[in-house]
């Protein structure tokens, strides 16, 4: 398939699309925390692939390295002209909030909440670390295809996802303690019904009993 869609054949760009477009999306979703920009950052993949194909080594085994490596460098320039963005927004005078439904829309999605906590957790690594991470834990790849992608040496490639790791069991373990810590004072400061003067509920049996039977 290599040779082929060097040469410009549509069926090996189509082949290529239906062995790693879920990849390539999975990668991307779990990667930018949004299933809109993931579907954006796969299909610019196979565009930009399909552009560059005569750059492609006509030597080599998968092109799922080489497409992940694309995909990657997409998300980086997206991130790159979102902080643009922010920093010119926050130059305009604010004109009151709009209310945005977008989120309304994947709120079926049972792990939602998984995916903003993987992100935020993400989001506090190193960009180099957090590439790594991402492209060996999550897209699957092994050391020397996820060095293939990033362009960088197999050692590099350990040592980063060493680091990642590392960091982010400390990430995890802060926010364990945190959680922890919120309950604890959440029940200290909860008040008992003797500090608020209520009684308690009757029992139920003692309901049933005082309860008008129908008919009497």
């Amino acid at each position: 398939m290599r040779n082929r869609f060097r040469r410009g054949d549509r069926d090996a760009l189509g082949e290529l699309y239906d062995e790693h477009a879920q990849v390539l999306y999975r990668y991307a979703l779990r990667v930018t925390g949004d299933w809109a920009e993931a579907e954006d950052v796969a299909s610019a993949t196979f565009l930009e692939a399909w552009r560059s194909r005569e750059k492609l080594r006509p030597d080599g085994d998968s092109l799922r390295p080489w497409l992940l490596g694309i995909a990657t460098n997409i998300m980086r320039r997206n991130a790159r002209a979102r902080r643009r963005r922010e920093i010119a927004l926050a130059r305009v005078p604010e004109r009151g909030s709009i209310p945005d439904f977008t989120d309304d829309l994947v709120t079926h999605l049972a792990d939602a909440e998984q995916l903003r906590a993987a992100h935020t957790a993400l989001a506090r690594l190193r960009r180099r670390d957090r590439e790594v991470f991402t492209l060996v834990v999550w897209a699957g790849l092994d050391y020397a295809a996820a060095a293939e992608a990033l362009g960088v040496p197999i050692g590099t490639v350990r040592s980063r996802l060493s680091r990642a790791r590392a960091r982010l069991r400390e990430l995890t373990d802060a926010e364990a303690r945190a959680t922890r810590s919120g309950a604890t004072r959440a029940g200290a400061e909860r008040p008992s019904r003797r500090e608020t003067g209520n009684p308690p509920p009757p029992p139920t049996s003692q309901y049933r009993a005082a309860s008008p039977r129908p008919g009497r």
